[in-house]
Formats: structure tokens, C-alpha cells, sequence
């Protein structure tokens, strides 16, 4: 079965872009929309789904948040997710600067829109990275100061280190 990571991406960057600017890192479990409805008919309804459902649907379904006190990395290394979960995806802001691979952690108190727009040559991007177990992923790149539909980047190799970060997450732990 082949999923479609595309699209539950590019749902995910809609919703975070509805939802607006300076938000908490997000993660989800993709989970096949056919099996989850099967298994939890009641929801069907509340996701406004009905049969037939396309066999390359994903459902995503928000994870409690990270630990605000663990570095990303951290998190991440320390997530696992059950056979039944097809692959995850995360959303988060940073802070590039321009003509550079740099990226910047803003100040974990208060506004950061300020200490951004201090930064010199530094644009703030949100990104949406998606995995699944069969080696997919995809990913979606808006930045702040050019925030439309038409101006999102999307494709398989946007963030590689984002991806592959979270394409661990999914392998098997061998001692386990």
C-alpha cells in the first residue's frame, strides 16, 4: 500500500498556517484513514469521513507536546510509535538566516516577533516534515515574509535533516 505524504503534508501546513505564526512544535502519528475508521467507527463522523475512503488516506492525529525542557533532538530520539501508525510528521518555526545553513533558537520566553526581526539576515520559516515506513517523505517550507498558499516550497528532499531525523523514530528498536 502506498500512501499519500504529499497530501496529509500539505493538509498539515494549511492547518498550522490557519492556526498562525509563533506556535508550539507539533507532532503527529499518521495513521490510514481506512484502518482508523475501522477500528473507531465513532469517528467517522467527527472527521466528517465517509465510505468509500481512499486506501491512500492518512489521517494525522496530534501528539501530546514535546517536553518544552528537551532539546528536539532529545525529544525525538526518545519517540516511538506503535505498528499501527504508518509514519508521523512534525511542524515547527525556526529561524534561518539567509545564505547560510545556520538556523537560530529564539529565546524561549515571551515574543519572539522582535528578537527575530533583530536578527540580521534571518527569516523566519515554518516547517512541515512527514515520514513513512516504507522510506516516503515529503515536506513543506513558508516563510513568514512571504506567507501565502502560492508561496509554499513543497518536496521529498526540502528538509533532509528534519526527515531523517524522524524516519528514526519509526525503526524498530532492536533491543526492545
Amino acid at each position: 500500500m502506498s500512501f499519500n505524504i504529499r497530501e496529509v503534508v500539505m493538509d498539515l501546513e494549511r492547518h498550522a498556517s490557519d492556526q498562525g505564526w509563533d506556535q508550539p512544535v507539533r507532532v503527529y502519528a499518521l495513521v490510514p484513514t481506512s484502518d482508523l475508521l475501522e477500528r473507531e467507527p465513532a469517528l467517522a463522523g467527527m472527521l466528517g469521513v465517509s465510505a468509500p475512503v481512499d486506501p491512500s488516506a492518512l489521517t494525522p492525529i496530534e501528539q501530546e507536546p514535546l517536553p518544552e525542557e528537551l532539546p528536539l533532538e532529545q525529544a525525538l530520539g526518545r519517540m516511538a510509535w506503535p505498528d499501527a501508525v504508518a509514519g508521523c510528521a512534525l511542524v515547527m518555526e525556526r529561524l534561518v538566516v539567509k545564505g547560510s545553513d545556520e538556523t537560530l533558537a529564539p529565546p524561549k520566553d515571551g515574543d519572539t516577533g522582535p528578537w527575530a526581526q533583530s536578527q540580521e539576515g534571518a527569516e523566519e520559516i515554518r516547517m512541515v516534515a512527514g515520514v513513512l515506513r516504507d522510506g516516503g517523505r515529503h515536506s513543506a517550507l513558508r516563510m513568514r515574509s512571504h506567507d501565502s498558499e502560492d508561496q509554499v516550497l513543497n518536496g521529498e528532499d526540502l528538509v533532509p535533516a528534519l526527515t531523517s531525523a524522524l524516519a528514526l523514530t519509526l525503526e524498530e528498536d532492536g533491543d526492545g
